[in-house]
């Protein structure tokens, strides 16, 4: 699992419990899983279709810095399929994991439109 962003707990991430708010992790997620499937499948026009079982681990508390993994489970015909893992960047507790986030590659008509990849692609190769 490659650790792409991290994010730093604040004040206004938290829940009353004082703890990190379940949905600002899945908001944080939710845009890395767009970003990395933008950058895969080099189309801006991606959405979220599904996401599998969430598993809360291990809580985040104010001043945590938060690392989110994403991973390649498979390539469809128009999605692309992620797992993910966000840990604490100095202890690498996970906090929460995801077996499965389909992105799906859109068209401007706003259909599913066929992506072509079939193996990850880093940056650095297509600049060669």
């Amino acid at each position: 699992m490659r650790f792409h962003t991290r994010k730093w707990v604040k004040p206004e991430d938290l829940n009353p419990n004082g703890t990190l708010f379940g949905g600002r992790l899945l908001e944080w997620i939710d845009e890395e899983a767009a970003l990395y499937s933008i950058i895969q499948l080099e189309n801006e026009r991606v959405v979220t279709k599904y996401m599998s079982e969430i598993d809360f681990k291990a809580s985040a508390k104010p001043g945590d810095i938060v690392e989110i993994g994403i991973e390649v489970v498979k390539f469809g015909t128009a999605s692309i399929t992620l797992s993910c893992e966000v840990r604490n960047k100095m202890t690498h507790q996970t906090i929460i994991t995801i077996s499965n986030i389909v992105m799906v590659n859109m068209g401007e008509d706003g259909k599913a439109k066929p992506h072509g990849k079939t193996e990850v692609e880093y940056v650095s190769k297509r600049l060669e």
